[in-house]
């Protein structure tokens, strides 16, 4: 095979129009497993696709880029460092935007290996013009240029190159080039600080953090917000949290919350606010959080209640993320009428809201029923029975309505409620005393789609699976639910078989 790559090389490289052998070397290169294509393309100069990069022909280009994707991703990240360094820097700066993502991808590889990392540090050229790239028009581009750059991070020598040298000083001048560009590179930035305290220190020092942080009390109510996000990313990490709190960000978000009443402008942060909030305390502490920021918890309810289904979405999820840790439940059962309020309102939406809402509603719902094994104790058993018959006077019914409707994600979402409640023993008795409720659960006709049939399969699966199912649902239809596990969640009967045969 090497032989036939390097006569299709040969071939190539005497003709005019290339387009059919590239075509055949493209080929040739696919019927080859990856793992067997280095030694294939091991000591064969691939110099001449470099050169028919130099083309207007956008055709020929792709096709050489589509090769050359092929066989670097063959080759060892040394191998590409000594052989092929000069023809991917070339690469950076050409006008397609496909040879600039191979050339950065491959870079990437690099800095990734400690040896070939040496190799692309000792250039200053290389990562400048990556680091230019976070500037392209073609966003693409701009995401691999930031993805490749964030490898830097894992070691000292790539942290000391970005940060320490005069590439600083290129990354800030990049950034001058619009809003736009400015927050790619805060989003690297960010990207960087999350890997340790070591990187976020190095960001840190580097004054690219505060200049953010900076942009949170900024006029621009759009550039306040897209801050909030990057903020809220830098959270993820336990060191970006403590360094944050060390800051004060938490209790200048706190204030602006506060604040947001007599800001007219507000419903375009506010959202980032409570998501930041809602993933502080699924990290930390949600009695803890809203404790000891209660603008928070009183906004989140305020917002569930609000006509702005932009503002409502957001909170339901938030709710529904917080309700999804036992800490989380017992901190919104401590919030009394206000939280039953709220449930009241996810439970109309689910029946009666736009879709989204409504899907949303219904996960927001699962999560707060849900409970696992372990954590079913007599008094968060008889929370959530109380919770889900807020839900409606007849809450299996309204459930059971809501999944029968002709929309697979009402359909998954109705299931997740009936499989969050159907390990705990509440929720089995409620089952069984529901007429026809078991047949509804064993009915395959019931939901056609893929998801649907394995939201269905889920709730069989909780059910056999509990430790009191088969007592409290009786023999009989433990063992059809069993069976039902036993077939699979795409069983279809030999009676339906033969009904759609005659049908045809």
């Amino acid at each position: 095979m090497a032989t036939s790559i390097g006569s299709l090389l040969a071939e190539i490289a005497g003709v005019e129009d290339p387009i059919e052998e590239l075509q055949s070397l493209k080929t040739a290169l696919l019927s080859i497993p990856l793992s067997a294509l280095r030694d294939s393309v091991s000591g064969q100069r691939f110099n001449v696709i470099f050169s028919l990069l130099r083309s207007d022909d956008r055709e020929q280009v792709e096709l050489c880029v589509e090769i050359l994707e092929r066989i670097l991703m063959a080759l060892s990240p040394v191998s590409l460092a000594q052989n092929y360094r000069v023809e991917l820097q070339g690469g950076l700066t050409h006008p397609n935007e496909t040879v600039k993502i191979l050339a950065v991808k491959q870079i990437g590889r690099m800095v990734e290996h400690q040896d070939a990392a040496t190799e692309v540090l000792n250039n200053h050229d290389i990562l400048g013009a990556v680091i230019n790239c976070i500037g392209e028009d073609h966003m693409a581009v701009a995401k691999q240029a930031i993805k490749s750059l964030s490898k830097l991070s894992h070691s000292k020598p790539g942290l000391d190159m970005l940060f320490q040298s005069d590439l600083l000083k290129v990354m800030k001048d990049v950034m001058a080039t619009s809003d736009i560009v400015r927050y790619r590179i805060y989003e690297l930035v960010v990207e960087i600080s999350s890997v340790s305290p070591i990187s976020l220190g190095y960001c840190a020092n580097s004054s690219l953090i505060s200049q953010l942080i900076g942009e949170l009390t900024g006029d621009d109510v759009l550039i306040r917000a897209t801050a909030i996000e990057m903020v809220t990313t830098l959270a993820h990490s336990q060191h970006g949290r403590q360094y944050l709190a060390q800051q004060g960000i938490m209790d200048q978000f706190s204030n602006m919350i506060r604040g947001a009443e007599t800001d007219s402008f507000s419903s375009l942060y506010l959202p980032g606010l409570v998501k930041f909030f809602g993933n502080l305390a699924i990290m930390d502490s949600p009695q803890q959080v809203c404790e000891t920021y209660p603008a928070f918890q009183n906004k989140v309810f305020e917002m569930a209640l609000d006509r702005d289904p932009a503002m409502t979405g957001v909170a339901i999820d938030t709710l529904g993320l917080l309700g999804s840790t036992v800490e989380g439940k017992q901190v919104l059962q401590k919030a009394g009428e206000k939280f039953k309020a709220v449930l009241t309102r996810m439970s109309h939406l689910a029946s009666c809201g736009a879709t989204e809402l409504r899907v949303r509603s219904l996960d927001a719902i699962s999560q707060l029923l849900t409970l696992q094994p372990e954590e079913q104790t007599e008094d968060l058993l008889a929370l959530t029975e109380s919770w889900f018959h807020l839900l409606s006077n007849q809450p299996m019914d309204m459930i059971r309505n809501i999944s029968t409707q002709p929309f697979p994600e009402l359909h998954c979402g109705a299931m997740r409620i009936f499989t969050a409640i159907a390990t705990q023993l509440w929720g089995q008795k409620l089952m069984i005393s529901t007429p026809s409720f078991m047949e509804f659960v064993l009915d395959r006709s019931m939901g056609q789609t893929k998801d649907a049939k394995d939201a269905k399969f889920q709730l069989v699966g909780s059910l056999v699976g509990s430790s009191t199912a088969a007592e409290i649902l009786g023999s009989q239809y433990y063992i059809r639910l069993k069976s039902y596990l036993r077939d699979g969640p795409y069983h279809v009967s030999a009676v339906a078989a033969v009904s759609t045969e005659g049908a045809e």
